[in-house]
């Protein structure tokens, strides 16, 4: 399946903004997650995380799925492929990763946070708040230095692919 062009430069455009904004989404709970683990003021402590469950429980899922779904659309609807090319793979398995994070670890323990501190107790663990951001803002920042960068060139399926299709030289001739 090729995407047509219009279709093609939606899907990118769609792909890059939900990409940025998870990101930026991101690092605003980062942010949010410093706060709440550095303040020691119990009602700055719990705004921070009330924020955190909110753009967890609205933004942050949507987004991800956003992501994978537009960036699926871009690797089986363009000459780059899914399996192709090694950058893309990878970017692919750390989206779903990073997706199955978002809903199994970095959003029970944005919720206990909160179900903790609205019980009056302090925040229980620092991590709780933190690790899941931290993670997911370095994987971020990586994938987007490979869209950018794209490298390692083709996967053994790109190289055999490209043996296979007449009239398709090799970059070395």
């Amino acid at each position: 399946m090729k995407l047509s062009r219009p279709a093609r430069r939606a899907s990118l455009v769609v792909h890059v903004v939900a990409s940025a904004a998870w990101l930026g989404l991101t690092l605003g709970l980062l942010a949010l997650g410093v706060t709440a683990a550095a303040d020691a003021a119990p009602v700055a402590v719990e705004a921070a995380v009330r924020c955190m469950k909110l753009f967890a429980d609205w933004l942050l899922l949507p987004l991800a799925l956003l992501t994978l779904a537009s960036g699926l659309v871009l690797a089986l609807g363009t000459p780059w492929g899914l399996a192709r090319h090694r950058w893309v793979y990878t970017k692919f398995w750390l989206t779903l990763g990073t997706t199955v994070a978002t809903f199994f670890a970095l959003r029970p323990g944005v919720n206990s946070a909160v179900a903790a501190v609205a019980a009056g107790e302090p925040l229980p663990d620092a991590g709780d708040v933190l690790f899941g951001p931290v993670v997911s803002l370095s994987a971020y920042v990586f994938m987007t230095l490979l869209s950018v960068l794209k490298p390692w060139g083709l996967t053994r399926r790109g190289r055999r692919l490209r043996e296979h299709r007449p009239g398709v030289r090799s970059m070395g001739s």
